[in-house]
């Protein structure tokens, strides 16, 4: 074997394939959703996918996280092609992030920490040895809240809840991390400690490829490492981050002058005319 080969083997595959990827909602017409993506996320990188609403944020999302099919091209996911593995399998080894996500307010949140081993809402107690415990409460401590875990999620504040939902998806021990706008409706206290928390958990876990929704640069942790702005379904740039964060190009995806500065490896955005 040439050394060539040799390196080429020991390359790390991509963690997420997308080629000349389409999604059409089929209604009352063929409306387009998304159009001719081709995006590859490696290990240990941290994406940004940011885009106006009705951009196909989510619909990239639930792409990537083996929650549908695309209508054409292919989707990879962990080195399996979606159509040719069990989602559910699949899904099992992602970890998302959504405010949508429905568990037990009334549960301790170190009980919902526990669900992440089984993928349940509900927990299944038989299910929990020892080193399962043990293992729930080393992820919160990781996330910067071990002192939550008596604490009923419901008493809990917005910020508490992602990183205790984050810390939920941990349980898993994921390749790949999706974040739907973990920052929705943060205070500036909460937002900071989801963004430390966050660039200690890129540090921790080499390996760890993430995708973060987000409508706001602000939010970026400094270990953000590329970002992708989608526009009207169809892929208007993709990364270095700081090759995709112009202020050129996101004044084109947002439609409206936006002036774009990085101080520290926090981003930050105005708009103005």
């Amino acid at each position: 074997m040439t050394q060539a080969a040799v390196d080429e083997a020991q390359k790390p595959r991509a963690v997420v394939a997308l080629k000349d990827v389409a999604v059409h909602r089929r209604t009352t017409g063929q409306e387009i959703v998304l159009d001719g993506i081709d995006w590859t996320v490696g290990p240990g990188e941290h994406w940004a996918l940011l885009g106006p609403n009705g951009a196909g944020k989510t619909t990239l999302l639930r792409l990537i996280g083996a929650v549908m099919y695309p209508t054409t091209g292919t989707v990879e996911v962990l080195n399996h092609r979606l159509g040719q593995v069990d989602m559910r399998e699949l899904r099992a080894r992602i970890g998302l992030v959504s405010a949508a996500q429905k568990v037990p307010l009334d549960a301790a949140a170190h009980t919902i920490v526990l669900t992440g081993a089984t993928g349940t809402v509900q927990p299944l107690w038989g299910m929990y040895d020892t080193a399962t415990r043990e293992r729930a409460h080393a992820v919160l401590a990781e996330m910067g809240c071990k002192e939550l875990a008596d604490r009923r999620f419901g008493d809990c504040s917005g910020g508490e809840r992602a990183r205790i939902l984050i810390s939920r998806a941990l349980m898993a021990d994921p390749s790949l991390l999706l974040l739907d706008e973990p920052f929705n409706a943060l205070d500036l206290p909460s937002r900071e400690d989801l963004v430390d928390a966050l660039h200690r958990l890129a540090a921790d876990r080499g390996s760890l490829a993430t995708v973060t929704v987000t409508h706001h640069v602000e939010e970026l942790p400094p270990t953000t490492t590329h970002a992708f702005l989608l526009k009207e379904g169809r892929r208007l740039a993709s990364g270095p981050v700081d090759h995709v964060l112009t202020p050129d190009n996101m004044t084109s995806c947002f439609g409206r002058p936006v002036h774009v500065a990085c101080n520290g490896g926090r981003w930050y955005a105005r708009s103005g005319r």
